[in-house]
C-alpha cells in the first residue's frame, strides 16, 4: 500500500525509537565488554551497531517507497520497501556469519590449550538488560509492521530479535565463564556459534521473499487461486485466463483476462468487473492495482 501520512507516522515513530534504544545499548554494551575484558559482549555491541545501521535503512527506504506513481515508476516505488527488507537480510546474514566465525575461532583456540579469558560482572549485566530492551522492541515493532503491513519494518524487528537471541546466547556464555570455572569459559564462543545459525536463519527469511519479489514472484499459488475462483463465482464470466500478478512492497498488482458472453453491454461487462475488483481488494487491501480484459466467449 502507498504510504500514507498516519502509516509512515507510525513507522517513523517505532524505527526512530528502535535507533534510540539501539544507540543507547550499544554504547553500555562496548563500555562493558571494554571493562569486563569480554569479545562476547563487543561482539553484541557489534551487533546492535548492525541494528542502528539497518535502523536509518528503513528510515529512508520507507520515505522513498511512499512516494506516488510518477511518469518514471508508474506502479510506485512500493519495491523501494523491498529492497530495504533484502539490505537488512543481507547485514543480518553478515553479523550471523561474524559471530559463527568468531565462536569457531575461540572453540579452536580453546581445544588447542589456550586458556580464554574471564568476563567481568558488567558483561553479563549488559547481556541481560539487552536480552529485555531488544525483546520490548521486537514486540512493539513487529506489532507496527503487521499493521502497517511494511515488511521492512517487520524486517527490523526481526533484527531486533535476533539481537536479544545473540544476548541470551552471551549471557549463557559470560555466566557460565563466570560461575563455572575457568575450564567453561568456553561456553561464551559455544552459545555465540549456536545463536548464529538462528540469527543466519532469520537473515535467509527475510533475504529470500524479498529477492523473490525483486525478481516479479508471482503471488503464491493459494491466492491466484483465489483470485480464479473469485471471477468464476461472478454470473456471466467464463475461462479466466493470463493470469499475472506480482507483489509491490506492501501491495501486489493482478492483471487478468476473463470471457464474457458477446452480447454483453458495456455497462454490465463494467459493473461485474467492478464487483470482482471489490471483492480482490477486500483480500490484497485497497491499493491493489487491478487490470482486468474482457473478452467475447468463442
Amino acid at each position: 500500500m502507498p504510504t500514507t501520512p498516519s502509516r509512515e507516522h507510525s513507522i517513523y515513530r517505532i524505527t526512530l525509537l528502535g535507533s534510540a534504544g539501539n544507540v543507547l545499548l550499544l554504547i553500555f554494551k562496548f563500555a562493558a565488554g571494554i571493562l569486563g575484558g569480554s569479545a562476547a559482549m563487543i561482539a553484541d555491541a557489534v551487533h546492535s551497531l548492525s541494528d542502528f545501521a539497518t535502523d536509518i535503512v528503513v528510515l529512508l527506504f520507507v520515505r522513498l517507497s511512499g512516494r506516488p506513481s510518477d511518469s518514471d515508476h508508474d506502479f510506485g516505488h512500493g519495491k523501494y520497501e523491498t529492497l530495504a527488507t533484502v539490505i537488512v537480510g543481507l547485514m543480518l546474514m553478515a553479523v550471523g556469519i561474524g559471530v559463527l566465525w568468531n565462536g569457531a575461532e575461540a572453540i579452536y583456540r580453546s581445544i588447542n590449550g589456550e586458556l580464554l579469558p574471564q568476563p567481568g560482572n558488567i558483561a553479563l549485566i549488559a547481556a541481560l538488560v539487552s536480552i529485555v530492551v531488544k525483546e520490548l522492541l521486537y514486540q512493539a515493532t513487529v506489532r507496527v509492521g503487521r499493521s502497517t503491513g511494511s515488511q521492512a519494518v517487520v524486517a527490523n524487528a526481526w533484527h531486533h530479535r535476533s539481537d536479544a537471541l545473540s544476548s541470551i546466547g552471551t549471557a549463557l556464555g559470560i555466566g557460565g565463564a563466570i560461575f563455572l570455572g575457568e575450564h567453561w569459559r568456553v561456553l561464551d564462543p559455544i552459545a555465540a556459534l549456536i545463536v548464529s545459525f538462528f540469527i543466519i536463519k532469520v537473515a535467509f527469511k527475510l533475504f529470500l521473499p524479498g529477492m523473490e519479489e525483486l525478481l516479479e514472484k508471482s503471488l503464491p499459488e493459494k491466492e491466484e487461486a483465489f483470485i480464479i475462483d473469485t471471477i468464476l463465482e461472478e454470473p456471466g464470466t467464463s475461462d479466466p485466463h493470463n493470469l499475472r500478478t506480482r507483489r509491490i512492497g506492501s501491495y501486489c498488482a493482478i492483471e487478468v483476462h476473463f470471457r464474457m458472453a458477446g452480447t454483453t453491454t458495456i455497462n454490465d461487462a463494467h459493473a461485474a468487473t467492478r464487483r470482482i475488483e471489490d471483492k480482490l481488494r477486500a483480500r490484497f487491501g485497497a491499493h491493489t492495482i487491478i487490470n482486468t480484459h474482457v473478452e467475447p466467449v468463442k
